[in-house]
């Protein structure tokens, strides 16, 4: 059993935005919360088959990092993306359609839930290699320099990567060549199943960061509004050719790994704990005290997310599965087109 992790008084203070964002930004919340709780019913239906990693309890990081970003800047994500994906623009249907399976899905059905990728919204995948996303964004950032862009590229990752190689030749090479990555570090505390502190001989995962001399900021990340003014704060040092910049968000996972996931390495009482920090609940409480937010305006949010999510499903339900005959498309080149 790990060591028991416990939660921190919740957020407070004054939110320092007007009400129009401030709303947006739970929404958004809202929006990510009702559509996970979906696909696990979903996946208990049969509905959605193979692996899938909820966000649930991490929705104030996705959030508020990806509002403090411009729209031509690069996403690279990890397995536990759907919230990105939704958040950077993604429809909920095609995300729904392509846990489902169907041609309608954001990949044709091909990638499933750890596989979503949008040219459009520049949302450069869900990769199921942990650490997989570090060197993409290195090439990402990379590019860009070379080609004199204004973009960055926001690399998300858990604390379990930063065990791997990949995850220190990235980090080297970004700080080496001064590329506009933001390195985004969501530490939930558990690499799958095991605590940071059965992995990492240092938990500090800044002192990593600077070790490749970049600047690393650390962040309460169940605190939407810390979360989106430290990132706005990192972002603007990229892109204004400083270097890459590392930002680790402290956050926590209500729900299991993975829908395979036991869960016998933490105490019910610890995830119970850390629920009365949820960002939803403590965003929304803020947001009452201050006067910005009235009981039935929740409600309405919250039936407007669930509207979405219904149409959703019934859009997923609705596609199409890929023909047989299609199977190999893309994975080979046919003998009469070999060069």
């Amino acid at each position: 059993m790990s060591t028991d992790h416990r939660a921190a008084a919740p957020p407070s203070g004054p939110v320092p935005w007007d009400k129009a964002f401030a709303l947006k930004l739970l929404a958004d919340m809202v929006r990510i919360r009702r559509m996970e709780e979906k696909s696990a019913e979903m996946y208990g239906a049969g509905k959605i088959r193979g692996f899938l990693h909820l966000y649930i309890g991490e929705e104030a990081t996705a959030v508020g990092a990806l509002h403090a970003l411009a729209a031509e800047d690069n996403i690279v994500a990890t397995y536990r993306e759907h919230g990105h994906a939704l958040v950077r623009g993604m429809d909920m249907g095609a995300i729904m359609a392509e846990m489902y399976g169907k041609r309608e899905g954001c990949a044709r059905g091909r990638g499933g839930s750890m596989h979503l990728f949008d040219k459009a919204t520049r949302l450069f995948g869900g990769n199921a290699i942990v650490g997989g996303g570090l060197p993409l964004a290195v090439g990402l950032g990379l590019a860009a320099k070379m080609q004199k862009e204004k973009r960055i590229t926001a690399c998300f990752f858990g604390d379990g990567a930063v065990a791997e190689g990949a995850f220190h030749e990235s980090l080297n090479l970004a700080a080496l060549w001064k590329l506009p990555v933001l390195f985004c570090c969501e530490n939930n505390l558990f690499g799958m199943g095991t605590a940071i502190e059965r992995a990492e001989s240092q938990t500090d995962l800044c002192v990593k960061a600077t070790s490749y001399n970049m600047p690393a900021l650390k962040v309460d990340g169940m605190d939407i509004v810390a979360v989106h003014e430290v990132t706005k704060q990192a972002a603007q040092r990229v892109r204004a050719g400083e270097g890459p910049v590392f930002v680790e968000y402290q956050t926590y996972r209500f729900r299991a790994h993975s829908m395979f996931d036991a869960e016998l390495y933490r105490q019910k009482a610890e995830v119970e704990e850390w629920k009365t920090r949820g960002p939803i609940h403590t965003f929304t409480a803020r947001l009452k005290a201050e006067g910005k937010l009235t009981e039935e305006e929740f409600l309405a949010i919250d039936a407007a997310a669930n509207a979405e999510v219904d149409a959703a499903v019934a859009f997923a339900e609705a596609g199409t599965w890929e023909p047989v005959e299609d199977l190999l498309k893309d994975v080979h080149t046919p003998a009469e087109n070999a060069p």
